[in-house]
């Protein structure tokens, strides 16, 4: 018998889900069919399970790499799911909280260059992880090139030959990239150079989805994350997906958060709120809201934190002109602000319940971040509860579905990208 996980519950208010029970089968048989089938994108559903199995040798390859070039300091160098999923990933387990271990790069302008090697200092003090599917990105591969000049000169400045520098630079790199060379030429590079490896972005994983995927937990590992707490993370992490997969809507609140988005849009209430209390979650939001604009897509729902988005939303949220539903994820406060914790969080959701539907989301803490066991479920159920939001919207207005489901797939980014190519930029190009 499934049981919820006790790290992290939810309540709903305003919501009748008993008018999608006889279509809870439904709901679940349709994701069901899909999960993990190749060409589906939903191989995260058992990525956790899968990467319990390689623990051992990420956490080897992390030692490896700081004793290869004596850095105790990891630079992620990548964008979208590459970046903003590692960023959750550390904020919610509680590291690098002052930012001394991990620091990352995501763009291609000039002042952007200028701020990151200004907090790395001498840039052969820090390794470099190299994150993206294909190996070709655009900004991460301007942003790659230009540190691995960069380290080449450092090394030249110290004495070293063209051929020694080169060798020595290119220790400092990790490449988390596709495991086919012929497809990366991220992987390509890497073999080439004898970077440390491997490391895998896993097919039909879409980067929103690839929290636990090697570049999150190679960067998990290299912060000082206990191997145990990994474990416990993944582990729950994989009895979300199991309960997520089940019929019974008493235990499967993925489901039941993807009705209530969908249930808000069914009966016409277009515009939406999830907010996430607390410092722990302020990269989540940036999670959150890739996951919603990639995969909802649509520009109506806000993503924010509070305390802070509080004072600059509620004129509109309370305006009585403005119908919307609202979502709070709140870390479950043992400390010295508990009291105080307690009556904001009841303060917002007594306001929230007069504009309509809904829920307060619960997750346990640990000192500085959330317990591992929580940051494994919820990190996967808001995974689920996307995806289900799409899947509940589709049967309920008996519309057929595509082949792949249109929440896994971002088509619409290739707009822009299109317009990179033909040789008009150039990666890694100086300036003059």
């Amino acid at each position: 018998m499934l049981t919820k996980n006790s790290d992290i519950t939810t309540n709903f208010s305003g919501v009748d889900f008993s008018k999608y029970s006889s279509k809870v089968s439904d709901f679940v048989n349709e994701f069901a069919k899909r999960a993990n089938k190749q060409g589906q994108f939903l191989n995260w559903v058992n990525l956790p399970s899968e990467q319990l199995k390689r623990v051992d040798e990420i956490y080897e390859l992390a030692a490896k790499l700081k004793e290869q070039t004596g850095s105790n300091k990891l630079s992620v160098m990548g964008i979208g799911g590459s970046k903003h999923t590692v960023e959750h990933m550390l904020s919610i387990n509680g590291l690098n909280v002052k930012g001394d271990s991990i620091e990352f790069y995501s763009d291609v302008d000039s002042a952007s260059l200028e701020r990151f090697l200004y907090r790395l200092g001498d840039v052969t003090k820090s390794n470099f992880m190299i994150a993206s599917k294909s190996g070709s990105t655009f900004e991460t591969k301007d942003g790659f090139l230009r540190v691995l000049d960069l380290l080449k000169d450092a090394y030249k400045a110290q004495g070293k030959t063209e051929d020694e520098a080169a060798k020595l630079a290119n220790k400092h790199f990790i490449a988390v990239t596709d495991a086919n060379a012929e497809k990366s030429e991220l992987r390509r590079t890497s073999n080439e150079n004898k970077w440390l490896g491997d490391l895998y972005i896993h097919d039909d994983v879409g980067g929103r989805f690839s929290a636990f995927d090697d570049h999150a937990l190679f960067t998990l590992a290299f912060a000082g994350m206990k191997k145990e707490d990994m474990k416990a993370m993944l582990q729950s992490a994989q009895e979300m997906s199991e309960l997520s997969l089940s019929a019974d809507l008493d235990v499967n609140d993925a489901l039941k958060e993807g009705i209530f988005w969908a249930d808000a849009k069914l009966n016409g209430t277009e515009p939406s709120v999830h907010q996430y209390m607390g410092s722990i979650f302020e990269n989540t939001v940036y999670w959150h809201a890739q996951m919603q604009n990639e995969s909802v897509k649509d520009t109506l729902k806000q993503v924010a934190k509070v305390p802070d988005a509080m004072h600059h939303s509620a004129e509109a949220h309370f305006n009585p002109a403005n119908k919307l539903v609202f979502a709070l994820t709140v870390p479950v406060d043992n400390g010295v602000c508990r009291e105080n914790a307690e009556a904001y969080i009841g303060a917002l959701t007594k306001s929230y319940e007069v504009t309509g539907a809904t829920f307060v989301e619960r997750v346990q803490t640990l000192g500085m971040g959330l317990t591992p066991k929580a940051a494994g479920a919820m990190t996967q159920l808001r995974a689920f509860a996307t995806v289900y939001q799409e899947i509940v919207e589709k049967i309920t207005k008996n519309i057929e579905f595509p082949e792949v489901l249109d929440s896994v797939l971002q088509p619409h980014v290739e707009f822009y990208k299109k317009n990179l190519k033909g040789g008009v930029v150039v990666p890694g190009r100086i300036s003059k």
